[in-house]
């Protein structure tokens, strides 16, 4: 098929909203830290989009996109780019350039894997999390991605629906950080209940709203056309958020104060539960699977740092992939052909068979991210170490593993 401008233009410039969504998880999670550790968490983010923008060209979309092999993973055929040119590809998004899917591909992978740090703040060493990084990317993210996504994939083919990556993207960002937080163990004085407040609350604020106006990139963009899917998608992702928003900041308000902290949560938790769902169900979907992910991931929230006394500091597991999760059954539900042909009717539409599926994929992702980040971790603890010492701890990250700070002044 011939090259669609306006398909090619939308897709280039959701490609730049996606991007953008990574510095503002920078903001976001730099935000939520103590100030000692603040430039530490936005290396993170930034050293990602560093690392994965290079493995990416060089194999990670081949392992991820590339000719099926036996339905798990993509072959090295497009190892360092070869035959991903101009010319729009014969499998995906045949109206654009392979090259703009592609990249548009690896924004996705960057921000998967600048996910999980949030749960690592504080306490890994910057070289520890540079090799995670890369074994993640391509022992998770790639065959993970491959199923859901890839033609041929196995997931794919028994048909689970993922339209921007609830299962690819959330869950196993999700699942994958709360695994890794268990390897690396508690911050120092988390036991203790030491406060750990944030040290610029306007700044996660900032980063929130970055993430909220890129997720439009990341859901409308995945329609991979400029008409009235995109449309769809995009009504879809911003009511689900704004839902969520009030239904978090309706909850705090019971139990104490509304924040604007929770708020700005609440609304992350709502975009990461309609992202699989975004150009499947009807935009009105959004409202109750808002609504939904707001009371889910409050409440795994607390439960997480209450009940089970895991140290998972920025709570990825709680809004990411518990938030992906419902979002990924909630798309076996509320599907409907009126709205993409391309994918399936859902449960209220007498469907139920397609929420078997979801739950299906849900499952399979889960253990396979937790099993396999654990092992890495393992593996990357055994060989140098994940976490710093307790004098660099306590000292900061900032200063311990960068030699900077980010504000004059005594460091606390």
């Amino acid at each position: 098929m011939p090259i669609d401008t306006g398909n090619t233009a939308w897709l280039l410039i959701s490609t730049a909203l996606v991007w953008l969504m990574t510095p503002g998880l920078a903001l976001f999670y730099g935000g939520m830290v103590r100030k000692k550790n603040l430039l530490a968490t936005m290396m993170m983010s930034f050293a990602i989009i560093a690392i994965v923008s290079v493995l990416w060209v060089l194999y990670g979309y081949s392992l991820s996109f590339g000719p099926d092999k036996s339905g798990i993973i993509g072959g090295l055929d497009w190892l360092g780019l070869k035959s991903v040119g101009q010319d729009p590809s014969s499998v995906y998004a045949t109206t654009v350039p392979h090259l703009a899917f592609m990249a548009f591909q690896a924004m996705f992978a960057i921000i998967t894997v600048a996910l999980i740090t949030g749960a690592v703040v504080e306490r890994m060493k910057f070289s520890a999390l540079l090799i995670f990084s890369a074994l993640w990317l391509t022992l998770v993210y790639c065959p993970v991605a491959h199923w859901v996504w890839g033609s041929g994939g196995w997931l794919a083919r028994l048909g689970a629906l993922d339209f921007a990556g609830g299962i690819v993207v959330h869950i196993s960002a999700g699942v994958s950080a709360l695994a890794l937080a268990l390897v690396l163990g508690p911050r120092k004085g988390f036991k203790e209940r030491e406060p750990m407040e944030p040290n610029n609350i306007p700044m996660v604020v900032l980063g929130a709203g970055l993430l909220w106006f890129g997720w439009f990139g990341f859901n409308a963009g995945s329609a991979l056309t400029s008409g009235g899917l995109a449309s769809s998608a995009f009504v879809a992702t911003n009511i689900s958020a704004a839902a969520a928003a009030i239904t978090w900041m309706i909850l705090s308000w019971i139990y104490r104060r509304p924040t604007i902290l929770g708020t700005a949560t609440g609304a992350i938790a709502g975009l990461a539960a309609i992202t699989p769902a975004a150009g499947f169900v009807p935009p009105l979907a959004g409202i109750p699977i808002g609504i939904v992910a707001g009371v889910l991931c409050y409440y795994a929230m607390l439960l997480r740092a209450k009940k089970m006394g895991v140290d998972e500091s920025l709570d990825v597991w709680a809004c990411h992939g518990i938030g992906g999760t419902w979002g990924a059954l909630a798309t076996g539900i509320f599907a409907s052909v009126a709205v993409n042909p391309a994918g399936a009717n859902g449960l209220i539409f007498g469907n139920a068979m397609q929420l078997a599926k979801q739950l299906l994929a849900v499952v399979v992702v889960w253990g396979f991210a937790f099993g396999v980040t654990w092992v890495l971790g393992k593996i990357v603890d055994v060989t140098i170490g994940l976490r710093v010492n307790a004098t660099e701890e306590t000292v900061g990250l900032d200063i311990s593993q960068h030699g900077e700070r980010a504000y004059g002044g005594m460091l606390r």
